[in-house]
């Protein structure tokens, strides 16, 4: 089978994953901004390097996996270490979807990570680790810590309103 040329469509490439991207890139820093940053870096390093791919699902990995290594480096960077966090509200339709957005917010970035790449992305758990470079245990882990912590979270936002 016969790759793909280099940055075959760069523009339809990022009309087709910028979503993708920019929730993964939100996901793992909690902030506009932040993603905004990480955003811009992926498709730089997309347009810049020129990867060929064997085929789409190879283009979607290799556009994750730098997602992921891009906020990480953020995260590492002496210039978000120093930054203070500013607090976003997103405008969410319904009080649920805002209860659980503000508990999705409260989760370390490697479990916000997971929950994105299974729930909103449609990863199996094999899938995640392999994109992550994580055992597959881990990631099933990572899940199912998170899904207790939101439970969690979410419970403490009920008992709170409920006192009000």
């Amino acid at each position: 089978m016969e790759g793909m040329q280099p940055n075959d469509g760069a523009e339809q490439a990022i009309r087709r994953y910028a979503d993708l991207v920019y929730h993964l890139a939100f996901a793992r820093t909690g902030s506009r901004a932040d993603a905004d940053d990480v955003f811009q870096e992926v498709f730089l390093r997309y347009v810049r390097r020129k990867p060929v791919f064997r085929d789409e699902e190879h283009r979607k990995a290799w556009l994750i996996r730098v997602t992921i290594n891009c906020a990480k480096s953020f995260w590492n960077s002496a210039w978000s270490r120093k930054m203070q966090p500013l607090t976003e509200d997103i405008v969410c339709e319904m009080p649920e979807e805002q209860a659980l957005y503000a508990a999705l917010q409260r989760l370390p970035a490697k479990y916000r990570e997971v929950i994105h790449l299974f729930y909103y992305e449609g990863y199996s758990t094999d899938e995640i680790a392999r994109l992550l470079r994580r055992k597959s245990s881990t990631v099933r882990t990572q899940l199912t810590r998170a899904r207790a912590m939101l439970r969690e979270f979410m419970e403490e936002d009920d008992d709170v309103s409920g006192t009000v």
